[in-house]
């Protein structure tokens, strides 16, 4: 495919050529596009341009209002991390107006890895290889944990006062906005008002200000092609600034637990550390103090169960596919019930 064949909606590759060559980008026309499959509505698309590979990510054709603001304060991170020793994509350049292509868009350079998910061939009866990767899960995200975000430019990048004070009333507020919503029924998931006065009434009284990635999980890193170590942790869209405790409460909330059921999206890997050794190893390597881990990790299933509970209430008003709806309806559903096991038996 070149720019004469463009047809890809939001893309206009004559004008993205043009804004590239101002940028020093290469020369000539676009060539060999492709989508790359991702885990967001966001358009991802790989192509090459004068012999150099580039990975371009916009906003869907049908854009909610933040979503060029999403992709500005994308750039802004993925600038920020370079040379922290934080696995991530490298930047190339990125766009904050929304006249070239319609939307707000970055360039970056393509992360040569793979998915962790299904876990390769390699690594699924090898329990050193499932351990050497859960420890460089956590080992990436303490990376993330010790950058201090006002040296690389990020000091105005979240409201830090009344953070910890807000989480809980911010995403009950988003629960409820659901209600707006044409045919939604109503949230269905169950402890909800336990888990909430829990989080209330042992909400931590210090935090430590941070990066926060706000979406760690496994499919939101990228494994190397041949060793157990994360290439680059990817979807930045929910980055802030807070306290980094909480991506680190999204990771146990994710992590293979022999006491839970099956849960999608959380690999079969008995050689991975224990949740035990998560907390130890990331306070090791952070530097950070953990005491109060289990009320992160409590306030990350509450706020993951409501985010996904948005995608079940968009299905209904018709927004979004039912199979989605139902998938993620009953991953709420399940994560709000890991929560009420975590404070009634940490």
């Amino acid at each position: 495919m070149n720019t004469t064949e463009n047809s890809t909606p939001g893309v206009d590759f004559e004008a993205l050529a043009t804004w590239m060559s101002a940028r020093g980008l290469g020369s000539g026309p676009i060539t060999e596009v492709e989508p790359i499959q991702g885990g967001t509505q966001n358009i991802l698309l790989r192509f090459v341009r004068d012999g150099f590979t580039y990975v371009l990510r916009r906003p869907p054709i049908h854009k909610r209002k933040n979503n060029d603001e999403t992709m500005r304060r994308e750039s802004r991170v993925l600038a920020a991390l370079r040379d922290t020793g934080v696995p991530h994509p490298t930047l190339l350049a990125a766009e904050p107006d929304t006249s070239v292509l319609g939307a707000a868009f970055y360039l970056m350079e393509p992360v040569e890895g793979i998915a962790p998910l299904p876990m390769p061939t390699w690594m699924t009866n090898n329990r050193e290889a499932q351990r050497r990767f859960g420890e460089s899960m956590i080992a990436s995200l303490a990376a993330l944990g010790r950058v201090d975000h006002s040296a690389v430019g990020l000091e105005n990048f979240g409201k830090t006062d009344g953070w910890l004070e807000r989480q809980v009333e911010r995403w009950r507020s988003q629960l409820d906005s659901y209600n707006e919503l044409e045919n939604y029924p109503g949230p269905q998931l169950p402890y909800f008002q336990e888990v909430m006065k829990w989080l209330e009434t042992n909400q931590p009284t210090t935090w430590q200000p941070g990066i926060i990635h706000g979406d760690y999980h496994f499919n939101n890193i990228m494994l190397r092609h041949d060793s157990p170590e994360i290439a680059a942790i990817v979807d930045w869209e929910l980055c802030t600034i807070g306290d980094p405790l909480l991506d680190l409460g999204h990771l146990l909330a994710n992590w293979p637990d022999p006491k839970l059921p099956e849960r999608r999206g959380v690999p079969n890997a008995p050689g991975m550390p224990s949740r035990l050794e998560v907390v130890e190893q990331y306070a090791a390597m952070s530097g950070r103090d953990t005491s109060d881990y289990v009320w992160f990790a409590v306030l990350a299933c509450y706020r993951l169960a409501i985010l996904l509970e948005g995608s079940n209430a968009r299905a209904h008003a018709g927004l979004a596919s039912r199979e989605i709806g139902d998938r993620l309806g009953l991953r709420a559903r399940q994560l709000m019930e890991q929560a009420f096991i975590l404070i009634t038996n940490p």
